[in-house]
C-alpha cells in the first residue's frame, strides 16, 4: 500500500512535563492543534507509523554517533526519562522488525544508515506518541537523524534521505504513516530556555508548507544556531517529511508559541492522495496533493 499519512510535529518535553504550567488558553490551543493531527492521522488507517525523530544522548554519544540510525525490533521501550518529569508513565512500545528490516534493505543501496535492534525512547518520540497513538496501537519504526553533535548532515542529505524513505515505504504492503518530529525553535538546557523565535518559526512553516525545496535548504547552519539555537538544528527531521512529500505543499494545523513549553508548538501536514491499485509515488509521478484549508501563519 505505501505511504498514505505525512506530517510533522513539534516534541518538546514541556508539552507533556509542564503542561500545567501554561495559561488555560495556551493548553486548549496545543490540546486541539494535537487533537487534528490526531484525527488526520487516525482516518489514514496506517498499519505502521514511521517516526523520523532527534534523540538527546539517550541511545547514541560520542563514542557511536550515526548520521542516521533506524530501529529494527518488535519493541521498545520509553520514555527513558524520570517518568514524573516527562508525565507520561514508561511502557512497552511495539515495533515491526520485518517491517524495519524491509525498508533498511531498500534505504542502504541509497543511505548508509546504522539500524538497532535495542532502542529506548526519549521524549522525542514519546510525547508525539503520547498525543498520537496514546494506547499504543500502531507498530513503530523509529529513526533518528543527528542533531545533537556537529558535524551534522548536509540539508541536502537530510532531503535525498526522506526521497529515500518515501521510496522505501511506498514499497511495503502496509499502510505507512511517516512522522517528522523536532524543533523549531528552542534552546534546551541552556540561559535563553524558555525563549522563542516566533518569526523564524513562522517563516520556515511557510517555506515548508510550500514545500520549497530551494528555500528550505537555504538554512546555514551558522544562521539557525544563532535564530533558533541549536534545537533549532533538528529541523533535519521536518525537511525529510517535505522531501517525502515530492514537492506536494502542506497545510499547517496550527502554530502556537508558549514560553512554559520552551518551543513554539506545531502540527502540518501533506495531504497524500488514497492509495489503490493504479497509485503510484508522487516521487515518481509528480502527483499533486490535494490542498485543504490553510491555518493563518
Amino acid at each position: 500500500m505505501g505511504v498514505v499519512f505525512l506530517g510533522i510535529m513539534s516534541h518538546a518535553p514541556g508539552l507533556t512535563g509542564r503542561i500545567g504550567q501554561a495559561p488555560a488558553a495556551d493548553r486548549e490551543a496545543v490540546f486541539e492543534g494535537f487533537a487534528q493531527m490526531r484525527a488526520r492521522l487516525e482516518a489514514s488507517r496506517p498499519d505502521l507509523l514511521v517516526v523520523v525523530a532527534a534523540e538527546h544522548f539517550a541511545n547514541f554519544f560520542m563514542d557511536n554517533m550515526p548520521a542516521y540510525a533506524m530501529g529494527m525490533a518488535d519493541r521498545y521501550e520509553g520514555p527513558i526519562e524520570d517518568e514524573k518529569w516527562l508525565g507520561i508513565p514508561r511502557t512497552v512500545v511495539p515495533g515491526n522488525a520485518a517491517a524495519s528490516r524491509a525498508i533498511v534493505q531498500q534505504l542502504i543501496h541509497e543511505v548508509d544508515l546504522a539500524y538497532c535492534e535495542e532502542w529506548k525512547f526519549d521524549h522525542g518520540i514519546m510525547v508525539p506518541l503520547h498525543y498520537l497513538t496514546p494506547h499504543f496501537g500502531i507498530p513503530i519504526v523509529p529513526i533518528n537523524i543527528n542533531c545533537q553533535q556537529p558535524p551534522f548532515t548536509p540539508l541536502a542529505r537530510a532531503w535525498a534521505f526522506g526521497q529515500a524513505l518515501r521510496r522505501a515505504c511506498d514499497a511495503l504492503p502496509q499502510r505507512v504513516a511517516l512522522l517528522g518530529t523536532g524543533g523549531i525553535s528552542h534552546w534546551p538546557g541552556s540561559t535563553q530556555m524558555g525563549q522563542i523565535n516566533e518569526d523564524f518559526d513562522r517563516e520556515f512553516l511557510q517555506r515548508w508548507t510550500r514545500n520549497d525545496r530551494d528555500a528550505l535548504l537555504a538554512y546555514a547552519d551558522e544562521d539557525v544556531l544563532r535564530e533558533a539555537g541549536h534545537g533549532g538544528i533538528e529541523i533535519r527531521t521536518l525537511v525529510a517529511i517535505a522531501a517525502a512529500g515530492g514537492g506536494s505543499p502542506g497545510e499547517l494545523l496550527f502554530y502556537h508559541g508558549t514560553p512554559a513549553f520552551s518551543i513554539g508548538s506545531c502540527a502540518a501536514v501533506i495531504p497524500v492522495l488514497p492509495a489503490g491499485p493504479a497509485h503510484t509515488s508522487s516521487l515518481e509521478a509528480g502527483d499533486a496533493a490535494v490542498p485543504g484549508p490553510k491555518a493563518p501563519l
